[in-house]
């Protein structure tokens, strides 16, 4: 905020005024200073957390990222075992099952 020295500059002398003015001028510049000082540490303390959220959600996606890879491996194995097992009877789909059991059971009919 800004001080004057006196309530008013009547009734004070040229030099008097001069050295008032010279108060004002020095407390506008301290004022001044405060404030720009202020709005650095501001944006300081912004860009410090923003940093500080990036590298938060960084180890976030990193620990969930490991933790899926730890799983893949697993499935990963599970799956190809599975599929590496010979099927225990033969599985038809579509128009070829009808045609086989169509042909089956014509097998049984003439027999």
């Amino acid at each position: 905020m800004f001080t004057f020295a006196c309530g008013s500059v009547e009734g004070l002398t040229l030099n008097q005024k001069r050295e008032t003015l010279a108060a004002l001028k020095i407390s506008i510049k301290q004022d001044i200073t405060e404030r720009k000082f202020a709005r650095m540490l501001n944006a300081e303390a912004k860009r410090h957390a923003v940093v500080t959220k990036r590298e938060q959600a960084i180890a976030r996606a990193e620990a969930r990222l490991a933790k899926l890879l730890a799983k893949q491996v697993g499935a990963v194995g599970a799956k190809a075992l599975k599929a590496n097992r010979k099927p225990s009877k033969v599985v038809t789909y579509g128009a070829e099952a009808n045609e086989i059991a169509a042909a089956i059971m014509a097998k049984k009919q003439s027999a």
